[in-house]
């Protein structure tokens, strides 16, 4: 039961993730509130079930980490914008499935 609500908000916020385009002010701002989202989510998760989760909160949300670092470094904001947002996008359908599969 505890999984099927943090899959749900994880599903959640991947839906907003998917809906990100361009590289602005409101999707920087958007899409950081939903690196922070998944963040805790996914260390509640790791809290609860050491074993399956601890891989994935450190992989996933280390590669998140490394995008978001890479975006605030760089030129070309749009494409990193782009990077970073599949990124996170690939780490919270693997924590989805995960979840999915503890169930």
């Amino acid at each position: 039961m505890a999984y099927t609500k943090e899959r749900k908000k994880l599903e959640k916020l991947s839906e907003k993730t998917a809906a990100l385009q361009n590289y602005d002010d409101k999707s920087l701002a958007v899409i950081t509130d939903i690196y922070e989202q998944y963040s805790h989510t996914a260390r509640i998760l790791k809290n609860k079930d050491a074993e399956l989760f601890n891989n994935l909160y450190l992989n996933e949300l280390n590669q998140v980490k490394e995008c978001k670092r890479s975006l605030k470094a760089a030129e070309d904001r749009q494409a990193n914008f782009i990077k970073y947002k599949e990124t996170l996008l690939d780490a919270l359908n693997k924590t989805v499935q995960a979840a999915k599969d503890v169930i």
